[in-house]
């Protein structure tokens, strides 16, 4: 290895953590893993300014053989892509163990543990560059989740956890028979970079898609692997939710955009209508379901079901507009629907109900707390202002650029959302509340607090000022565009070429006062076709 083992540390040190926490005293386990998580989050900040946004290769690598014989090594890194998504996990974990302080009261020491663990494995599935190590990663996930469903779950927890377990298993084993054919296919090699330069016939690459794609596909979930997701939310505990609706789903959008395109590119493009179509189904059947709802818990994983339509949505649109912006809706979508599961962890504490009928009314008793909710519901819905209206806005300006019908009816979820969350925000926050529940319903604690305001303070930053996260992913979206669509890459680059020669006269112009019609398009936009160039 070379130079400081940011990425190392970061992966093991929760995993220290979780040891620990079983050699300290019982009223110290929740400082603990609060302090690790915190100390975690610390080490990946450096991350973000240490980052060359101009540069499309992998930074802070970290190699080392690990099993030689097969060519299996210990290779970590991060681009433009895995950087934001793993800030997002570490700015995650204190919240998840600051919301669980007083919802969780047996068995905190494993509780807490599992966590770690989980995190472990979360950062591990983004940072891994060896096929071998991403596996190890990614089935390392299903056990701590598994228990926290199913140990500190609602009362179908087993049901539950079984589920989740059988479906996220079934489709990890599809991914090893994958990784084992592109091994013996790519040259004896677990090189996730060196894989994804390699050329493979199409009928290989068709079957190889259709591999990853259950994988991924059951993570997501996509439409129709997606029953186990609302069981799961309902019977997992606060933190579990979080974690669950947060980080993995993101593992499935990940894969696709990390494997299946830069990988099998010539698959990718024929299938792309299949993925459009399953993607709008999700966006439309999901929001329906989320209308039908009494169940708070049950809306919000529906939620996810439609949002995390309009990502593989964008990711097969192979433009720069749809690919950032499926980027960008993995980070927003993490942050948001994070959010709004602490409030329903947070009143489901008070009232021990998640059911919409029994939490009504809880603006005047509750402002604070009826204030966060707002907010979460509002940039779910992709108000303008707030981080989710740069995702989509991106992944629809995308999708029009590919089809405009796929746009109409992709837009129809933003409607749909629109819908249901108002609805609920009409019921929950508004209305007069049952007389039997005021004694219980006090407002947001200082804990509490501490944990919706770094959301809060996300949805806006993100929402007002997103370039600064668009601007580290754009290399590395760019090279995975010009993996998958290369004679679109090379028009784009041409495009890009020519406006910069004009720009030098359209600067000057404007320096002069003159009209500045001229001036080139920015470079997201370039390949945007002119009034002229339209049919």
């Amino acid at each position: 290895m070379s130079g400081f083992p940011w990425l190392t540390i970061l992966i093991f040190l929760p995993l220290l953590g979780a040891a620990a926490i079983f050699a300290v005293k019982d009223a110290s386990v929740r400082l603990v893993a609060l302090g690790i998580t915190v100390a975690n989050l610390l080490i990946s900040l450096p991350l973000w300014w240490l980052f060359d946004a101009s540069s499309d290769q992998m930074q802070f690598v970290e190699s080392a053989r690990w099993i030689p014989p097969l060519f299996i090594y210990y290779k970590l890194g991060l681009d433009g892509i895995s950087l934001p998504l793993v800030i997002m996990t570490t700015i995650l974990m204190p919240l998840c163990v600051l919301i669980s302080w007083r919802a969780i009261e047996t068995r905190v020491r494993s509780f807490m543990a599992m966590l770690l663990i989980m995190e472990c494995a979360m950062i591990g599935v983004f940072c891994a560059l060896d096929f071998v190590l991403f596996y190890v990663f990614w089935e390392a996930m299903l056990i701590p989740m598994y228990l926290l469903i199913g140990i500190w779950g609602g009362p179908n927890r087993l049901y539950a956890a079984i589920k989740f377990f059988l479906y996220t298993f079934a489709g990890s084993v599809l991914l090893l028979v994958a990784i084992m054919v592109l091994y013996f296919q790519g040259g004896h090699t677990f090189d996730v970079l060196a894989l994804s330069q390699q050329t493979y016939g199409l009928g290989l690459q068709i079957w190889l898609f259709v591999s990853f794609f259950v994988a991924f596909a059951v993570k997501i979930p996509m439409f129709p692997f997606h029953t186990w997701l609302p069981d799961a939310h309902v019977e997992a505990p606060t933190a579990g939710s979080v974690i669950l609706a947060s980080v993995l789903l993101k593992m499935g959008t990940y894969g696709f955009l990390r494997f299946s395109l830069p990988m099998l590119p010539d698959a990718s493009r024929l299938l792309t209508p299949l993925m459009v179509i399953l993607s709008i189904v999700a966006i439309i059947y999901g929001a329906y379901m989320a209308l039908a709802q009494a169940d708070l818990k049950k809306l919000i994983a529906y939620s996810s079901v439609s949002h995390m339509g309009f990502v593989t949505l964008g990711l097969f649109m192979f433009n720069i507009q749809g690919i950032e912006g499926a980027v960008m809706q993995m980070v927003n979508h993490g942050i948001t629907t994070g959010g709004l599961f602490l409030c329903v962890g947070m009143i489901y504490e008070r009232t021990h109900s998640r059911q919409i009928a029994d939490n009504i009314g809880l603006t005047k008793p509750m402002p604070r707390y009826a204030t966060f909710l707002v907010i979460f519901a509002l940039s779910s819905l992709g108000l303008p202002g707030t981080n989710s209206f740069v995702g989509e806005f991106l992944v629809l300006v995308g999708t029009f650029l590919w089809s405009k019908i796929a746009a109409a009816l992709a837009s129809l979820g933003i409607i749909l959302a629109a819908a249901y969350l108002l609805w609920m925000i009409q019921r929950v926050a508004f209305g007069v509340p049952a007389a039997h529940l005021l004694p219980k319903l006090h407002d947001c604690s200082p804990r509490e607090m501490a944990t919706l305001v770094p959301l809060v303070v996300l949805i806006f930053w993100i929402g007002l000022f997103p370039n600064p996260i668009l601007s580290r992913m754009h290399t590395s979206v760019e090279k995975v565009i010009a993996r998958v669509m290369p004679a679109s890459q090379e028009e784009t680059a041409a495009s890009h070429r020519q406006n910069s020669l004009s720009a030098r006269p359209a600067l000057s112009a404007n320096l002069e006062g003159t009209s500045d019609r001229e001036a080139p398009l920015p470079p997201h936009f370039a390949t945007i076709p002119t009034k002229e160039q339209q049919p």
